[in-house]
C-alpha cells in the first residue's frame, strides 16, 4: 500500500492534468470512473482534443488517468494504456519529456515518431509479445 502511494505521489504532477481534462470531460458530455488504480474518462473535451491528435488517438495516458474518444475505445485500448500507467509510475514526471525526447530521435533517425517510440513499442509489445522491447 505504501508502495502505491509513493507512485501516486511521484506520478502527480501529470495525474493532475489527466484528472483536470477528465473532469472537464465529464461537464462537457462526456463520463468518468474507477478501475484497479486509474481514473478513465471519455467523451467531451477529452474525445475533441483526442480527433484532434497528430496521429488521431483513440486514448492517451495522462499520469494515472486515461482519457478516450468514447467507451469503445477505452474497452479496445485499456491494456495498451495501463502499459503507459506502469511506465508513468517508474518515470514519474519525466515520462513525458523523456516520451518527446525519444520520439525525436527516433525520428532524426528516420523512424516513425509514434510508432518506433521505445514506450510505444512496450505498450503495443502487450498485444503482441514477439514484438517487445522493454523501455530501459
Amino acid at each position: 500500500m505504501i508502495i502505491q502511494i509513493l507512485k501516486w505521489i511521484w506520478v502527480s504532477p501529470w495525474s493532475l492534468v489527466g484528472l483536470v481534462i477528465g473532469l472537464i470531460s465529464c461537464s462537457t458530455g462526456g463520463s468518468g470512473r474507477r478501475v484497479d488504480h486509474t481514473l478513465e474518462f471519455q467523451g467531451g473535451l477529452a474525445c475533441w482534443l483526442l480527433e484532434r491528435t497528430p496521429i488521431g488517438a483513440i486514448a492517451i495516458t495522462v499520469g494515472h488517468v486515461i482519457l478516450a474518444r468514447n467507451q469503445a475505445a477505452l474497452d479496445f485500448t485499456r491494456n495498451h494504456e495501463r502499459v503507459h500507467v506502469k511506465q508513468y509510475e517508474k518515470w514519474g514526471p519525466l515520462f513525458v519529456p523523456a516520451y518527446f525526447l525519444l520520439s525525436g530521435i527516433v525520428w532524426m533517425r528516420g523512424g516513425k515518431a509514434y510508432r518506433d517510440n521505445p514506450f510505444e513499442v512496450e505498450a503495443f509489445a502487450i498485444d503482441d509479445p514477439h514484438n517487445h522491447r522493454p523501455i530501459v
